[in-house]
This record gives structure tokens, C-alpha cells and sequence, in this order.
């Protein structure tokens, strides 16, 4: 009977957390443990250009720090590509010719990677090109949610953007023992500036810190060194 339901028990897990290959270095997984698996014969290109970025709207920024609330039920419908890309913008866009960003980077080094997790796929924001790129075909929010402590939000909302670090491009010039700070300030920098954008988009967001690190960055196959910081579910609210 115990090994029944052990049986049992891994099968479900296994199911729920069969994921998609990235198109970049996955991490290895736990041995025993879950990976990616490629879709064969997806339509979605590999980049996709994004709409440019907006930089004036009808909702002045002091009316979104009054709005802003943490919001983690959402409706059933997708957000625009428009809407995607402003998000995206706003967490890492390019603001300036020299390739400064939207959000202050100590050294102006940028260690920060954004992932955006949908139904159809888990892309990557390219700042430079303002583009996606397509890390994993398919649908990861229910192996996200379930390595996320399964927090109904990320299950829900059409929009999950996942936040990550890569803590090398900050340590090689302020070293190890500076460095987690500064990583930390900006990715809190980045967060603010999606939560702020998804009120003027007239959309709900809530931050979420409360997952399992590795499993993350197992489940959406991450590079190595791209060290998961924050789940951000973004939606139009209920």
C-alpha cells in the first residue's frame, strides 16, 4: 500500500511539473527530478518585436503610488502585446543611447534578466532590441505554481514576469561581499517600476518572494547563473 501510493504520488508530480527546452543553457536538474521537454512543431517565432514603448500616458505617477494594491485575482483574459511590452519596459527597457535603463543599476552593470511566463510560452526581454526571444514553447504557470508554494496568482494571471540574477556582472567589480546588496536594491528598483506600470496600464500585479529557488529555476530551465529573485503575476483584475 506505502508504495502505492508513493507510486502514485511521484507520477502526479512528474505531470504536473513536465515543462519546455529553453533556447538557452538549461540548469541540470536534481537527478531524479523533472526537465524540460521540446514541443515539436510550434508556430511561434523565435524573436517577436515588441510595440514601442510608451512614454506618456493619461495617469500621472502619483496617482499610481495612491492606486497601487496588491492584487492576486484575475480575469480570464489575455494581456496585448502592447501591454506585454510596456511591462517589460518598464522592469528593463533602454531609456537612453548610451544604454542606460528604466531602472538604476550600480555601475551601470545590469545584472538583472527578465523572463515573461504565458500560456503560449516563457520568452525573454531583449532591452537592447526591445524584443522576445522564445526560452520555452508552451504553458509553465502550473509547474511554476507548484514550485511557488502554489500561490493562486501565478496560476491565474495571464502574465507572470519572472525577475533573475545574474550576480557575476555586479561581483566582478564590487566583489562578494557588496554585491548581494546591490543586487537586491535593484531588483526591488525594477519590481516597483512593473507594479507602478501595471496600475497605469489599469492592471493588477503582486510581487511574490515565497517560491523554491532551484526548483525555479528548474521548472523554467534557467541558465546557471540566471539565480531567480522575484515572481511578479500581472492581470486584468477581477
Amino acid at each position: 500500500m506505502r508504495r502505492s501510493v508513493l507510486f502514485w504520488g511521484v507520477t502526479m508530480f512528474v505531470l504536473l511539473s513536465c515543462t519546455f527546452a529553453p533556447t538557452s543553457s538549461p540548469t541540470p536538474a536534481p537527478t531524479g527530478a523533472p526537465t524540460a521537454t521540446p514541443t515539436s512543431g510550434a508556430a511561434l517565432p523565435q524573436t517577436m518585436a515588441l510595440p514601442p514603448p510608451r512614454t506618456k500616458g493619461p495617469v500621472s505617477l502619483e496617482e499610481t503610488m495612491q492606486k497601487r494594491r496588491s492584487v492576486r485575482e484575475f480575469k480570464d483574459t489575455p494581456l496585448t502585446l502592447a501591454e506585454l511590452g510596456q511591462l517589460l519596459w518598464a522592469a528593463q527597457g533602454i531609456t537612453h543611447p548610451a544604454g542606460l535603463r528604466t531602472a538604476p543599476s550600480a555601475g551601470a552593470l545590469y545584472p538583472l534578466e527578465v523572463y515573461a511566463v504565458t500560456r503560449e510560452a516563457t520568452y525573454r526581454y531583449e532591452p537592447a532590441a526591445h524584443q522576445l526571444l522564445v526560452h520555452a514553447r508552451g504553458d509553465l504557470r502550473a509547474p511554476l505554481y507548484a514550485v511557488a508554494l502554489m500561490q493562486d496568482a501565478i496560476l491565474h494571471a495571464p502574465l507572470t514576469i519572472v525577475i533573475a540574477a545574474v550576480y557575476e556582472r555586479t561581483s566582478k567589480k564590487y566583489g562578494a561581499e557588496r554585491t548581494p546588496r546591490y543586487v537586491a536594491l535593484e531588483v526591488g528598483h525594477a519590481a516597483q517600476n512593473v507594479l507602478l506600470q501595471a496600475v497605469a496600464l489599469d492592471l493588477g500585479a503582486v510581487p511574490i518572494g515565497a517560491f523554491l529557488d532551484d526548483r525555479v529555476q528548474q521548472v523554467l530551465a534557467l541558465p546557471r547563473d540566471h539565480q531567480p529573485l522575484y515572481l511578479i503575476p500581472v492581470g486584468h483584475p477581477k
